[in-house]
């Protein structure tokens, strides 16, 4: 008897169509490519017919998040950047669900909320309740694993004592989440990015000037679709840091 239990168990915790290997390396080989727009279009298509297929498979719940956070990230336009961030959010807790134990659905639904409130406006969304299930998911993703994503979950809590409004703004916590990641990952840009603009916020120009430097000087090697966005971004922060400079 227990050995039939334990059959059916087995049966159930297995996925009754789980993603092909090989689906889910072509799917990674089109997001190393995502700063192309086709690549982005093919590789949202690709993930949503996937899921259509084997809609509470894990990998691609999660795969599904990080593309449509990375578009979101992106996004200029609000309302665009809102749609986004909400889908995120929503196929991030999807992925945590599946599996509790795993940090990547708790760090992109963190972001999705994340992208969702700047949309809408940081006040907002912290009189909605937000920030509350922001910190949830982000800090449980920072117990599981925060050097996920060159330390992403580092990343995202920094930035958020950044966009805090005052009194709640910490620009010194936001600097210790920096130079966490930084430690780790001294190739990250978006690392090095957002410590500028927090020095430069602070009123620290000349520290600022350094890390945009690391930004503007870095090689792109180690995510290349990732590193040419950032450095793209730091173009305006470097002239607004060179005007402080003056």
């Amino acid at each position: 008897m227990r050995l039939k239990l334990l059959a059916l168990w087995v049966l159930w915790a297995i996925p009754a169509h789980a993603a092909d290997p090989a689906l889910l390396e072509q799917l990674d080989a089109l997001y190393a490519k995502r700063s192309d727009a086709e690549s982005v279009k093919a590789l949202d298509k690709d993930v949503s017919e996937a899921l259509k297929a084997a809609p509470d498979d894990f990998d691609l719940a999660w795969r599904k998040a990080r593309i449509l956070q990375w578009q979101a990230d992106g996004a200029t336009e609000k309302k665009l950047k809102m749609v986004l961030g909400k889908q995120t959010w929503e196929a991030g807790d999807k992925a945590s669900k599946l599996q509790p134990a795993r940090v990547e659905g708790y760090y992109f639904a963190a972001c999705g909320i994340g992208s969702y409130s700047q949309a809408v406006g940081i006040m907002k969304a912290l009189g909605d309740g937000l920030e509350g299930k922001f910190n949830e998911r982000l800090d449980t993703a920072l117990k599981i694993d925060p050097t996920y994503e060159y330390g992403g979950p580092w990343l995202v809590k920094g930035r958020y004592f950044y966009e805090l409004p005052w009194p709640k703004r910490d620009l010194g916590k936001s600097v210790e989440y920096y130079q966490k990641a930084i430690a780790k990952f001294p190739q990250s840009l978006r690392a090095h990015f957002y410590l500028a603009e927090t020095l430069l916020k602070d009123g620290k120009a000349k520290d600022a000037n350094a890390a945009i430097e690391k930004v503007k000087q870095g090689s792109t090697a180690y995510n290349p679709a990732e590193g040419q966005r950032v450095q793209q971004w730091a173009k305006k922060v470097d002239a607004d840091i060179q005007e402080e400079l003056k």
